[in-house]
């Protein structure tokens, strides 16, 4: 009901504002469309269970929270016993994807698509060159099952984005009138995004408070190790005393040579944010006969999203280019981009280790960079000792077949 009050008050918007569920889907004109937005999981299953009961055959609900996408196909079914179409839409956008238009990706039913479709055309994000950032993704889950993934390439790219601050703030002393210049500087190129241009503002955000800038102030605890802050600050002590303390010193740092480094870094780290992530929908669409469109999938997070950004537009000409593309790194354009990156990449890595600096993300997507780039790898070793271990069995590249090796007795006869 406040809503109602405030919307009227913002233009005295057409919204009306119910105390019983009957009253609301009565009002409705049929075909009914209802969409929820509400907490995932049983919050989800009784919100459905009591819009339903009034709900008549054609009917459609929209669920557009982040479900799991297992969850949504369960529903589907269930309403489909019951002649209702059921969709599981992703929402993207945050606060202003809310007021200036989302990235919206619906999926299960095509018929409950066809329903709404003109709606979510209107009320998507609108970008010049490729129009509403909504499409149909696909059958079953596959809407909420993407937006998983998506989330996963968003907190991909913010641990990143951070990376390189910590790597600029403390290797190379930059302050955060510097960093400011810097990220605005960067959103001028290759890596222009939402997350980069915010990052920008933060820098330049003076603490309200007290003294000096409010990214400062904020507490560094969020999730997992972050997440221990008492007991970070008691390992720090320990291992200061033992030596560690001194690690970080002043080597001499050339700002603008590490600067450019860094972003040159970010870029590459950023491919691999975003390759195991199309690779991830790639393998299960295949699995689950989706058939989806994976640079379409790059055309709706143009706008309105968390991840919008112009490397977006390169990932889908891309695929445009090759839709079976196995991954983003054999493109000829990133394939390009990574060998010319990748020195800078190989020494920002170098020295955020050897400054005593964690930088998880970067590290991990150049492990996995310098894994896939390889003809052969360990796991022939790994295999061996699985089947020593376990007669797991093992194959060959030389002969087809599997087999396995008797290793303890040969191995104790060489030892006798």
């Amino acid at each position: 009901m406040r809503l109602s009050k405030e919307l009227k008050q913002e233009g005295d918007l057409p919204v009306y504002g119910f105390h019983d569920p009957e009253s609301f889907i009565q009002l409705i004109q049929k075909p009914r469309v209802v969409i929820m937005l509400v907490k995932a999981g049983a919050p989800v299953d009784q919100t459905i269970k009591t819009l339903s009961a009034y709900m008549e055959k054609g009917d459609c609900i929209i669920d557009g929270g982040n479900e799991w996408y297992e969850n949504t196909e369960r529903r589907e079914k269930e309403m489909s016993g019951l002649g209702l179409l059921y969709l599981g839409m992703g929402v993207s956008g945050g606060e202003e994807g809310a007021r200036n238009g989302p990235s919206l990706m619906p999926g299960g039913s095509f018929e409950a698509y066809k329903y709404i479709e003109e709606v979510l055309l209107k009320v998507a994000a609108q970008v010049p060159d490729s129009g509403p950032c909504v499409t149909y993704i696909g059958k079953g889950g596959s809407g909420n099952f993407v937006k998983m993934v998506h989330n996963g390439i968003e907190y991909g790219d913010m641990q990143l984005i951070s990376e390189a601050y910590d790597v600029l703030k403390s290797v190379g002393k930059l302050f955060n009138e510097e960093l400011y210049s810097v990220f605005r500087e960067w959103n001028k190129g290759e890596l222009l995004s939402f997350l980069i241009e915010i990052t920008a503002d933060i820098f330049g955000i003076k603490d309200d408070k007290g003294d000096g800038y409010l990214a400062d102030k904020v507490l560094d605890k969020n999730r997992d190790e972050s997440g221990l802050k008492e007991e970070r600050v008691e390992a720090s002590k320990v291992f200061k005393s033992g030596g560690f303390g001194d690690i970080l010193t002043d080597q001499g740092v050339d700002k603008a040579k590490l600067i450019d480094d860094v972003r040159q870094a970010l870029y590459a780290s950023k491919i691999w944010s975003y390759a195991p992530g199309m690779n991830l929908i790639r393998a299960k669409s295949i699995e689950k006969g989706w058939d989806l469109k994976l640079g379409e999938l790059a055309r709706i997070w143009k706008g309105g999203c968390i991840i919008r950004a112009i490397f977006l537009d390169r990932i889908k000409k891309a695929y445009d280019r090759n839709p079976e593309l196995a991954n983003l790194l054999v493109d000829p354009e990133f394939a390009k981009e990574i060998i010319d990156r990748q020195s800078a990449w190989r020494r920002v890595v170098c020295l955020a280790i050897n400054s005593g600096i964690s930088t998880p993300g970067m590290s991990a997507s150049l492990a996995y960079f310098d894994t896939y780039r390889r003809e052969r790898v360990l796991a022939n070793l790994v295999q061996a000792q699985r089947d020593y271990f376990g007669a797991h069995t093992y194959e060959r590249v030389d002969m087809d077949g599997s087999f396995h090796t008797e290793w303890f007795k040969i191995a104790k006869r060489l030892k006798d």
